[in-house]
């Protein structure tokens, strides 16, 4: 525990700095907001700086707005299931299209963030509670969710707030592991947006996203 509280004081500036630029994002155009929603539904078992990389390319040629499934799939070389994941950037372009541009932030409810991330796994394909944490976390909304990827949930084995990594996750256990990583952030006084960052980049040596 010393450990992580040591490398907490060592990044926390840019841990903060991070997430700064994750409120700003939420002021972009929906356009960018859209962006940062396919980044997430291609996140599932690919990397995360691949998937990056891929939005970037497709917003650079026009076809994150406007391409259809196949050439979304050939720029997704480096994204596992790019067929699925292809076929999700489509459905979620119709899903929030609105007569040529794009209207995210309405959907959304600000006064509570819990059932919008409902909203978002109900509603677009490819998105599960990590996904659409994800998503709402980067656009400066998901302070108080977790993110529970194999990064995060190989750390809360090892600081015995779970006893082991679940084999899968269905909503119930979601939830759960996600409050016992909240009252874990309190204990060590660590916000739970920070500590998640904080883990991240503890497995994968970048602060990200």
């Amino acid at each position: 525990m010393k450990e992580l509280l040591s490398e907490y004081k060592k990044k926390r500036v840019l841990i903060k700095k991070r997430l700064k630029e994750f409120g700003r994002l939420y002021s972009s155009p929906d356009e960018d907001i859209f962006a940062e929603l396919s980044f997430c539904i291609l996140t599932p078992q690919s990397r995360a700086l691949a998937c990056d990389r891929a939005i970037s390319e497709l917003r650079a040629c026009g076809l994150l707005f406007k391409g259809g499934r196949r050439d979304i799939r050939s720029r997704l070389k480096n994204v596992r299931f790019p067929n699925k994941k292809a076929s999700f950037l489509v459905d979620a372009r119709r899903l929030f299209g609105n007569g040529g541009s794009f209207d995210i932030k309405g959907r959304l409810d600000l006064r509570d963030i819990a059932r919008s991330r409902e909203w978002l796994v109900d509603n677009v394909k490819g998105l599960g509670y990590k996904e659409a944490s994800h998503f709402l976390r980067n656009i400066g909304l998901g302070r108080d969710l977790a993110i529970l990827d194999v990064h995060i949930l190989k750390n809360l084995k090892r600081f015995g707030v779970i006893t082991k990594v679940p084999s899968s996750m269905t909503k119930k256990r979601y939830l759960e592991i996600e409050e016992k990583m909240r009252r874990f952030s309190k204990r060590i006084d660590i916000p739970l947006d920070e500590l998640d960052l904080l883990l991240w980049s503890k497995e994968t040596g970048v602060i990200f996203k």
